[in-house]
């Protein structure tokens, strides 16, 4: 069985920090994996050359990318590379210079995949990085507690930054253009798939994201491949304040109302009521799973060995 999941075809989706701890696990247990990266993000680096060339953001993509890279000496070389970000004050402070060779692949081939196909090759990654989306997108987020004088009132808040910064409370998320079209690389890997992973990251921007291009979401409600839903370190952030791990999963079947999946994972210590976690995973279809994931001395940061043991044990 653990020679079957090394050749199986898994797909990874989400974005940030939260799909390249998965990437960094998942490719430590299986050979051929895809990850689809949400394109939503207008800060920092990506934010810049989104603007400044009408791009994809590239900052996901290529945190992605170098999860994904070999070990030898050349990939880790070169992902230490992608990852360096220009310091001082002057017009390159604060990019990465993955992002910059990113966005300098797309120049010179139209086709954004193309680019990010070679730097997989230069990195030697296990896998393949795929945007969701085949255009950039805005994130719109409904946001009530802005107004002191009327809290259960809702204001527009535009932007990923913006929203992971909110103080206020999410009610509802969607995306600038509405129904956009997805990348059709990325529909046909979910198709391919014999295993797909959800999560972890932030939630409304990086993980409930995927529900929200039409294309994507009805390929991960028609496929047979196993699918894991995996939660979240940290519950209780700017997105999610005072969510429990049942509010997580209530908003994603509020979302998509006909996704399954067969199994929740989370570690035990973002568990506040079992019972009530195994009710709403009985909403997705799904099996609760707990596991230690977390670093012993990070518990907000999970453990690339941990929590590939969890995708081997459930997988395999």
């Amino acid at each position: 069985m653990v020679d079957a999941l090394r050749s199986a075809k898994v797909v990874a989706l989400g974005g940030g920090h939260g799909l390249a701890a998965s990437l960094s696990a998942l490719r430590l247990v299986c050979e051929q994996v895809t990850a689809i990266v949400t394109v939503a993000d207008n800060g920092g680096s990506s934010g810049r050359l989104r603007t400044d060339f009408d791009v994809l953001p590239p900052g996901d993509l290529r945190m992605a990318l170098t999860a994904l890279c070999d070990d030898s000496e050349w990939g880790q070389t070169w992902s230490d590379v992608l990852q360096h970000r220009f310091t001082g004050e002057g017009d390159l402070a604060g990019h990465a210079l993955g992002n910059l060779l990113i966005v300098a692949l797309w120049q010179l081939h139209e086709d954004p995949v193309t680019g990010l196909d070679l730097v997989g090759r230069l990195l030697s990654s296990r896998g393949r990085v795929l945007p969701m989306a085949a255009v950039p997108l805005d994130l719109v987020a409904r946001v009530s507690g802005l107004d002191p004088a009327a809290p259960t009132a809702t204001k527009e808040v535009r932007g990923q930054v913006e929203i992971a910064r909110t103080r206020g409370l999410v009610e509802s998320i969607s995306l600038v253009p509405d129904n956009p079209p997805a990348r059709p690389e990325s529909v046909e890997a979910v198709d391919a798939a014999d295993h797909i992973v959800l999560g972890p990251g932030s939630w409304y921007t990086s993980v409930l994201t995927h529900l929200l291009v039409p294309d994507l979401r009805d390929a991960l409600t028609r496929t047979t491949a196993t699918k894991i839903l995996t939660l979240n370190l940290e519950m209780h952030t700017a997105e999610t304040r005072g969510f429990s791990a049942t509010q997580h999963i209530r908003t994603l079947h509020a979302m998509a109302p006909d996704l399954r999946f067969d199994v929740v994972l989370a570690d035990p210590w973002t568990i506040e009521d079992r019972s009530r976690l195994e009710w709403a995973c009985g909403m997705l279809g799904a099996e609760l799973v707990a596991m230690p994931l977390a670093q012993q001395d990070r518990p907000g940061q999970h453990d690339a060995l941990r929590l590939a043991a969890a995708y081997r044990d459930i997988l395999s």
